[in-house]
């Protein structure tokens, strides 16, 4: 019942306080199976989209006081759909794939988004991993191998000297916490995506591997903020 009247309020055009501390209160119950019971509706997770920017509107991320709300909405996706495989099945007909993919894209050369593109990030992984008919929608429909390695390649930086060669910068400091998690969620998710890639078709699959395997390259040369997230991040 407590979850359910969370999401009536949410359901209204509340204050940005209100509902960060909604949002707040659903992510710590929604750890616990028993009470997503409930919550797992179309209906539900449609609001909790919703406040999350998962769409198919192509307008930037403009208002940042709308940020938190943001984030705070993607991290009570993550757990849901962790914790219940009603969610995993609902998040295939509401097209949860796309509207992700959607978003990283508005995120691209926005300020103050590592937050949201990392739980973005972190969904796609988690999508990826427990439901495979969302790994080959990623694969094949939503040009996700693409997607993911753009991410992966902004959070680190990367700057060309050829085609597929990245520029090695010794002096070059650490990445920050925030661009270490973001890399991390999105070869996470490169993982799950690229599982069954072994074999590559067309002239394009080819061309976006060895991109990938310039950014993978690059990847190794780089270090996080401390030699914990450094080895996470290898």
């Amino acid at each position: 019942k407590l979850c359910e009247g969370i999401l009536n309020i949410l359901e209204k055009d509340t204050k940005t306080s209100c509902q960060v501390a909604c949002l707040e209160t659903l992510r710590i119950l929604s750890r616990d199976k028993k009470v997503l019971v409930p919550v797992t509706t179309k209906r539900n997770m449609q609001i909790l989209m919703r406040l999350a920017k998962l769409d198919n509107v192509e307008d930037p991320l403009e208002r940042e006081s709308e940020f938190p709300v943001i984030v705070e909405a993607l991290k009570c996706l993550c757990n849901i759909i962790f914790n219940s495989s009603v969610a995993q099945k609902l998040s295939l007909e509401l097209n949860l794939a796309a509207m992700l993919c959607n978003l990283l894209q508005k995120c691209k050369d926005q300020r103050f988004v590592d937050d949201i593109k990392c739980f973005d990030l972190r969904l796609l992984f988690l999508l990826s991993l427990l439901h495979t008919d969302i790994r080959s929608q990623l694969r094949q429909d939503l040009q996700g191998v693409q997607v993911l390695t753009q991410a992966l390649e902004s959070s680190l930086s990367v700057r060309w000297t050829e085609e597929y060669k990245a520029a090695e910068d010794r002096d070059r400091p650490p990445l920050s916490l925030q661009e270490t998690d973001c890399a991390i969620e999105a070869l996470k998710a490169l993982f799950n995506v690229t599982l069954d890639s072994w074999n590559v078709h067309s002239k394009n699959e080819s061309h976006q591997f060895r991109y990938m395997a310039a950014i993978l390259r690059h990847c190794l040369l780089t270090t996080g903020p401390t030699e914990d997230k450094t080895e996470e991040l290898h």
